[in-house]
């Protein structure tokens, strides 16, 4: 059965109303969550980046068309998640929601999409990337199917029913598995062929992308658990949960360093091993606030920020080792 809420009686001045758009596609694009995409960019570079530091030729024309799929797939799946979570109620049952980090994108909740448009939307956008991934497909080689399709299904089956694996506490692996896919992807489009390389240079990263959405879950655990949203966070309840995020974080910069120090990411590599900072931090803040939804607002910050850092360090220095080599 659909939920379409009311406009919510606690609006950020920030967070999206009717009006507030001219064009249809300002609205749209908005909707999309733009400014959110920036992962799925650095992942992309990292990926493009891990196969040139490899001696693949970068070819400019299929590298952009590359990073074009991936933000269109990201784009497509941020909004048919808002649209999952307005069917479920989740996001109108956000009342502690930090905007516009947490809490979804709020057109639906404010009135400015509705829930059908948003969901029409979302798929639309989803079903844009198959025509180029085919193209990539079949002049990079059959593998990049695979990495296409598995990363499509974790996109769909992050909040979508029956699978719904966010709701199962299983969210966090579907990220994990997403943004390396991304990195992974990205290389197999230059390489054309698998490799370890990307998932050495991207596990970490995808891990650190992951503790974006785990610390976003204390701020929406109240609202998710009023939904029936069973994320990880529900389930372990705030006090013990806020451990997971630092765990999450020593493992990324853990597998970084390990990769440095079998030399097979180059040395230079753990410089990205810095955003520990970041994360630490950031964790330090959790420890203390799990509870407080309205406090972590620089946490999450900078857990973003540790991501993009992070990932553009590797993929800067696997560019510089692939223009020395």
């Amino acid at each position: 059965m659909s939920l379409e809420p009311a406009i919510s009686s606690r609006i950020h001045p920030a967070e999206p109303l009717p009006g507030h758009f001219r064009r249809p596609f300002s609205c749209y694009f908005a909707a999309t969550r733009p400014a959110f995409l920036s992962v799925t960019l650095v992942g992309c570079l990292i990926g493009l980046a891990s196969a040139c530091a490899s001696g693949v030729t970068f070819d400019p024309l299929r590298g952009l068309i590359v990073v074009l799929f991936a933000l269109v797939a990201h784009a497509g799946t941020n909004v048919v998640n808002d649209y999952h979570d307005a069917r479920s109620g989740a996001d109108a049952a956000n009342h502690e929601r930090i905007f516009p980090f947490t809490g979804g994108s709020r057109f639906i909740q404010n009135g400015v999409l509705s829930e059908r448009s948003t969901g029409i939307f979302g798929h639309v956008l989803l079903a844009l990337v198959i025509p180029p991934g085919l193209w990539l497909a079949w002049t990079s080689g059959p593998g990049l199917l695979l990495i296409g399709a598995a990363g499509l299904f974790f996109g769909w089956a992050y909040t979508a029913p029956p699978l719904a694996l966010v709701r199962r506490g299983l969210g966090e692996i579907a990220i994990a598995a997403g943004w390396l896919l991304v990195v992974t992807g990205s290389d197999y489009a230059l390489r054309g062929n698998f490799s370890f390389q990307p998932v050495a240079a991207g596990l970490s990263f995808a891990l650190l992308v992951v503790n974006v959405l785990y610390i976003n879950q204390f701020p929406d655990r109240a609202g998710d658990n009023a939904a029936g949203k069973r994320t990880l966070v529900v389930r372990l309840g705030a006090d013990t949960a806020k451990w997971g995020y630092l765990l999450i974080g020593i493992v990324a910069h853990a597998w970084l360093i390990a990769m440095v120090g079998k030399d097979i990411l180059p040395q230079k590599t753990g410089l990205a091993a810095f955003t520990v900072v970041l994360t630490l931090t950031a964790g330090r803040d959790l420890l203390e606030h799990a509870g407080e939804p309205a406090a972590l607002r620089s946490a999450l910050i900078r857990t973003i920020l540790a991501a993009n850092l992070h990932g553009a360090l590797i993929a800067i220095t696997l560019a510089w080792a692939a223009g020395q080599g």
